[in-house]
């Protein structure tokens, strides 16, 4: 008898067993969600003979796949109405089938799969019937789930699921005591807890779902991941042929290091072991060093790592695409001799970036790129360059932890995803700091904002209205004493980073007599400003000077203890600003927790001005805000490519003729950039934008349309590979005539 002659039978056998409760089971399964509740009130023997059946039928004859009756639950909560008629109507007819296998008693595992796999795609191709809304992303913070409960997720991963995004991390010991106290240090305390799994539809508000593993889970050889020495950086992939959500984490078993593999019926199922592979083929180690899962626009899934001694050398491996339980060869992308750590993956505009951070020890620092020179995962690669924007305050202070790129309906957006758990802890607040990074000119930028609004359903951000625009304000990212401290520019004297910062943070600044820091920064958008700090010792002054060369001057009282410094109401323009510490007492003054926040607009806009960076205005191109004297609170720097326009939506009460005067600037030397004008979809004329001598003199153009009552399009097509000159906003005059 063969094996499969074996499973055969005994499938037909355990059948018998199982239809006689089947139908019930379907029934209740398919009238509600099946929460992580009700999957945790189910007995260990009701779930072990679910797995046993699952099992004995996975190479033929009929299974039960709660997976699929799981998905099928959830996915007939979807209303119609919120979505486009053309994304619903596959999604509706892959709903239908799916539920039909499900109650299929004849199913086999691959008709399962199947169905499993066309319904979270057609789920994943739903498109919303509105435009969404934009989400408060605020970092330097505690993040809570829907309930108010912490979210524990160190090293994990988002993963999206058919129209879900599912975070997975660690939840480790110490967690929870730097929470109650993170004034003071926990490495010592990283045992394991659990693996849990929160969902969100739009990044932002997380609904925790379950425990994927536990301490008492199942792993080979007899043991438990309790019994692990290590377990921590994860990933989850979604396996099409099996219909298994696969988990691949770094796991340290029964003295050996390696990648163990356990996998789910559904995103929020228990997960069982699955494999445990101590070696990669091409590593010249056992295990990883640090790893992450990444999932390619294809649906292929690789393990992205570095080896585990030394850390030199990156790799990326194809997850096996039978079912996903092992690591192909590694295909080395880079080295460096000096180690990384946190190695991650994104994807933006067809290319493959591969970042790191230094190895030190769960520190932040600068993230290191590598940047692939073809459409190749597995192909070449450029040398390690910085990745822009990391450079000021490490990374915001994290270190790499993984990426997240959201395809949105009027751009794609890409969010660093970085841990703070530096020496575990002691190192400001909060374990989860995200931030968005776009394309500038040829490579990425990292935006280091401490708050921020994203729009999950366009794509679209923008910088939050309490964000702080000073870098490294808490002076935590250097990590150890050093005498130029990350961000600030020596200005004189003796600077440093000295222990015993606000409120039992590790560091503050100090700054000797006579001696001085200043940090610019690159953009401010126009309006008033409130810049506080806390200070004590000698005295001192701050001194913030803007883009126009105005100062404000906010002194420092000498003080014994801490004592918190504010100046209200300064007026900045737009562009740079640079904010200067100066100490003038003997003793010299220390300063943290400096703040640079936005409190009100800046002057009025003028009735009919549309800017070209607020919705629902389009930037085929950056959004940029460094180029002094545009209004609002930024500009359109469009790519170099004809095609690559700057669109605005236009009202107008009545059917008219209007004068349009678009603002912008031209400060390359390469001659004129015309652009075709496109009204309601016809093109209407053409206009030369010549030279304006730099990019920060900025200049109007003024052309005259007709207008139809209601909403207008109005865009500025560039004719030449060079572009658009930077456009800052379209005014619309009276009517003419």
């Amino acid at each position: 008898m063969t094996e499969g002659d074996l499973l055969r039978q005994r499938s037909r056998g355990v059948w018998q067993y199982w239809k006689s409760v089947a139908a019930t089971v379907l029934s209740v399964a398919l009238a509600a969600p099946l929460s992580a509740s009700t999957a945790a009130a189910e007995t260990p023997a009701t779930q072990r003979q679910a797995t046993e059946l699952r099992d004995q039928g996975a190479a033929a004859g009929p299974v039960v796949e709660r997976g699929l009756e799981y998905l099928v639950s959830d996915y007939r909560t979807r209303t119609p109405t919120k979505y486009t008629a053309d994304s619903w109507k596959p999604f509706a007819k892959a709903l239908t089938n799916a539920a039909k296998v499900a109650g299929d008693p004849s199913a086999t595992t691959s008709d399962v799969a199947g169905a499993k796999t066309a319904l979270m795609t057609t789920a994943a191709d739903l498109k919303a019937a509105d435009e969404g809304t934009f989400q408060t992303i605020t970092n330097n913070s505690f993040w809570s789930d829907t309930s108010g409960n912490p979210i524990y997720s160190q090293g994990g991963g988002v993963f999206k699921f058919g129209d879900t995004y599912y975070w997975y991390g660690v939840h480790y010991s110490g967690a929870e005591l730097y929470r109650a106290n993170p004034t003071r240090k926990y490495d010592g305390n990283v045992g394991f807890v659990s693996i849990p799994v929160y969902s969100s539809k739009d990044l932002v508000n997380w609904k925790f779902e379950n425990n994927v593993a536990t301490r008492s889970t199942a792993i080979n050889n007899g043991a438990t991941l309790g019994q692990a020495g290590w377990v921590g950086r994860l990933g989850v992939s979604y396996n099409e042929n099996t219909g298994k959500y696969v988990l691949a984490t770094q796991a340290y078993v029964g003295g050996g290091h390696g990648v163990l593999f356990l996998q789910g019926d559904s995103p929020t199922d228990t997960f069982d072991y699955g494999y445990f592979q101590t070696q990669i083929t091409n590593s010249p180690t056992t295990g990883t060093g640090d790893q992450t899962v990444f999932t390619d626009d294809d649906g292929k899934d690789y393990l992205i790592f570095s080896n585990r001694e030394g850390r030199s050398r990156a790799f990326v491996s194809k997850l096996r695409e039978s079912d996903s339980l092992r690591a192909e060869p590694g295909v080395q992308i880079g080295q460096n001799s000096s180690g990384r750590e946190g190695n991650a993956m994104f994807k933006l505009d067809g290319k493959y970036y591969h970042a790191a951070s230094d190895l030190h020890g769960w520190n932040s620092s600068v993230a290191h790129v590598l940047e692939s020179t073809s459409g190749n995962i597995q192909g070449a690669y450029t040398s390690e360059y910085t990745l822009a924007g990391t450079e000021m305050d490490y990374s915001h202070v994290t270190q790499t932890g993984f990426f997240v790129t959201v395809k949105g309906t009027k751009q794609n957006t890409v969010i660093f995803a970085g841990d703070r758990w530096a020496d575990f802890a002691w190192n400001g607040i909060g374990y989860n700091q995200w931030m968005p990074v776009t394309r500038t000119g040829a490579r990425p930028q990292f935006h280091s904002v401490s708050q921020w609004q994203f729009n999950a359903t366009t794509g679209e951000w923008r910088v939050g209205p309490a964000n702080n625009y000073l870098l490294n304000p808490d002076i935590q990212a250097d990590r150890v004493i050093v005498s130029s401290v990350r961000g600030w520019r020596n200005l004189g004297g003796s600077v440093t980073n000295v222990n015993g910062g606000v409120n039992g943070s590790r560091f503050a600044l100090q700054v000797s007599n006579s001696g001085g820091v200043e940090q610019r920064v690159e953009s401010v958008p126009a309006g008033a400003y409130t810049l506080s700090l806390h200070t004590r010792g000698s005295a001192g002054q701050v001194v913030i000077t803007g883009a126009d060369s105005s100062q404000r001057t906010l002194g420092i009282p000498s003080s014994s203890g801490w004592a918190k410094r504010e100046l209200t109401g300064i007026e900045l323009p737009g562009g740079a600003a640079t904010v200067t510490v100066r100490a003038s007492g003997s003793g010299g003054v220390t300063v943290d927790q400096l703040s640079l926040v936005k409190t009100s607009a800046g002057a009025p806009q003028p009735p009919g001005r549309y800017e070209a960076e607020t919705a629902p205005a389009q930037c085929r191109g950056t959004i940029d805000s460094n180029q002094a004297g545009y209004s609002g609170s930024g500009f359109c720097n469009g790519d170099p490519a004809v095609g690559a326009f700057a669109e605005f939506t236009v009202n107008s009460e009545t059917a008219r003729t209007a004068t349009l005067g678009v603002r912008f600037a031209h400060g390359a030397t390469s001659g004129a950039r015309p652009a075709n004008l496109v009204v309601n979809g016809s093109t209407v004329g053409t206009v030369s934008f010549e030279s304006t001598g730099a990019w920060t003199t900025w200049s109007t153009k003024t052309v005259t349309v007709s207008l139809n009552a209601g909403s207008n399009t109005i865009r500025w097509d560039p004719t030449t590979a060079a572009g658009l000159p930077n456009v800052d906003c379209l005014d619309v005059g009276a009517a003419a005539g």
